[in-house]
C-alpha cells in the first residue's frame, strides 16, 4: 500500500524530507508547493518530484495528493494542520504543534472527528540521548525517576541570522525575534520522550536581550517578544520534575551538540554535555559518548545543502548513532540521515492505520508546556497550571 505526499515549503529544511519521503517504499508521489514558485520547481527539479502546486489550497484541491507535510515559518503550523485535516489529507507538520491552547485543542479534536493521521516531527523523539534513557527507563535502571533536564542551546549567530533572512524577507528581524519558549518540542520532547509523564504546572523566566541590533526588539517584534533566553521549572504528574532550557544568546558550540539531556533517579542517573555523555550510580561513572555519537552519512559541502548556512549544515548531515534500531527501517534508508526514523513513523502510520510515535496527544505535550510556561515568564515567573488532553484513544 502506497500513498502520495505534498511538501508545503521548500525552505532549507524541506528538502531533506522531500528525499526521504521519495526513497521510502511507502510512498507513491511527492509534490511541492511554496509560496515562492521558483523554490517549489527547484527543490521539484533537485529531488526528482512528481510535480508543483501554485498554492496550498490547489494542492489540497487535488486527488492526487492524499497527505500533506508542513514545512512553513513555526507560527503558521496550526492553522495549516487544520486546513490539511478538513480538506481529508494525513498531516505531518514541523514543530512547533502550535502556538496557542485552541490551536492544539482543535487539531485534536480534528484528528478525533475524521481519524486521519497527525503526526508531529520532533526530533528529540529520536536524539540518541532520549533512545538510550528511554530503554534504560523500560529497564527500570533509573530506579524513581524524580529529576530531568532538557537544553535546547543554539546561539543565533551560529546560523540563525542566514536561517530568518532566508525565510523571512525583508521583515525577517520580525520574526527571528520568535518568543524562545514556544520553540519548546527539542528539550521537552527529549525529556518528555523518554520519561512516560507529563506536564501538569510550571514556572518560568526569561531574559531580556541586550544585543540592539532589532532582532529581540519589542518595538520590532511581531510577537512583541524582547527574550532570547528563557529557563521553565515544570512539576509532572506523578511526582518529581524537569527543567529546560531555551537558549539563543550563549557561549557555546551548538554545532556539536544543540539539544542534550540529564536523568535524575533513585539508583543511577546520565548526563549529557557537548562532547561527552555520563551513566553514573553509586558503583562509579561509565563513559556512554560513543553510544550516543551519530555517525555523519552525508558531507556538510554535500551540494543538497547549498541553500543552507554553513552553520546548520550539522543539523542536517548527523547519522544513526549505536544506541539506535535501525533494523526496522527500509533498506532504501541505509544511507540517510537524522530525519529518517521520523518520515517511516508517518509512513508506516498511515499505511497501517496505526498511531504514529508523536501523535496528536503526544504533540500536545511536548508543546503546550512551552506556551504555558511563555505565559508564566511573561508575568514574572507566576506558577501556572498546564492542561492536559489526556492520552491518544487506545493508549
Amino acid at each position: 500500500m502506497t500513498f502520495s505526499i505534498g511538501i508545503v515549503g521548500a525552505g532549507q529544511f524541506s528538502g531533506q524530507f522531500a528525499r526521504l519521503f521519495r526513497a521510502h517504499p511507502g510512498v507513491r508521489d511527492v509534490y511541492v508547493t511554496d509560496l515562492l514558485p521558483e523554490r517549489a520547481e527547484r527543490l521539484a527539479a533537485d529531488e526528482g518530484l512528481a510535480g508543483t502546486f501554485p498554492g496550498y489550497e490547489a494542492m489540497l484541491e487535488s486527488r492526487a495528493v492524499d497527505a500533506v507535510a508542513i514545512f512553513t515559518q513555526r507560527w503558521t503550523h496550526g492553522p495549516l494542520v487544520l486546513q490539511g485535516l478538513g480538506a481529508g489529507k494525513h498531516v505531518y507538520s514541523a514543530v512547533p504543534m502550535a502556538i496557542s491552547a485552541q490551536e492544539i485543542a482543535d487539531i485534536i479534536d480534528a484528528v478525533r472527528a475524521t481519524g486521519l493521521t497527525y503526526m508531529m516531527g520532533e526530533t528529540s523523539q529520536y536524539n540518541p540521548a532520549t533512545v538510550h534513557a528511554r530503554n534504560k527507563i523500560a529497564e527500570g535502571a533509573f530506579g524513581r525517576l524524580f529529576h530531568a533536564e532538557g537544553d535546547y542551546v543554539h546561539d543565533m549567530d551560529l546560523g540563525f541570522y542566514d536561517a530568518y533572512r532566508y525565510s523571512g524577507g525583508e521583515d525577517w528581524k520580525a520574526t527571528a525575534s520568535y518568543p524562545p519558549l514556544l520553540y519548546p518540542t527539542h528539550s521537552v520532547g527529549g525529556v518528555l520522550g523518554a520519561w512516560r509523564t507529563h506536564a501538569v504546572s510550571v514556572s518560568a523566566i526569561g531574559v531580556v536581550d541586550e544585543r540592539g541590533d532589532g532582532v529581540f526588539d519589542r518595538s520590532v517584534s511581531r510577537f512583541d517578544n524582547d527574550v532570547s533566553n528563557a529557563t521553565a521549572l515544570f512539576e509532572v504528574a506523578g511526582g518529581g520534575s524537569f527543567r529546560t532550557n531555551e537558549f539563543r544568546r550563549v557561549g557555546y558550540p551548538s554545532h556539536i551538540r544543540e539539544s542534550r539531556f540529564r536523568f535524575f533517579g533513585t539508583e543511577a542517573s546520565m548526563e549529557q554535555l557537548a562532547t561527552v555523555a555520563l551513566w553514573q550510580d553509586r558503583t562509579g561513572v561509565a563513559d556512554i559518548s560513543e553510544l550516543l555519537q551519530p555517525k555523519p552519512t552525508t558531507s556538510p559541502d554535500d551540494p543538497s545543502l547549498q541553500h543552507v548556512a554553513p552553520k546548520l549544515r550539522a543539523a542536517f548531515t548527523s547519522g544513526s548513532a549505536p544506541v539506535h534500531d535501525r533494523a526496522r527501517l527500509p533498506r532504501a534508508y541505509d544511507h540517510e540521515g537524522s530525519h529518517h526514523f521520523l518520515a517511516d513513523d508517518f509512513v508506516t502510520a498511515v499505511n497501517s492505520r496505526t498511531l504514529p510515535s508523536v501523535n496528536a496527544w503526544v504533540a500536545a505535550r511536548y508543546t503546550l508546556p512551552g506556551i504555558v510556561a511563555h505565559d508564566s515568564a511573561r508575568q514574572g515567573g507566576v506558577r501556572l497550571q498546564i492542561p492536559d488532553f489526556g492520552d491518544a484513544p487506545g493508549r
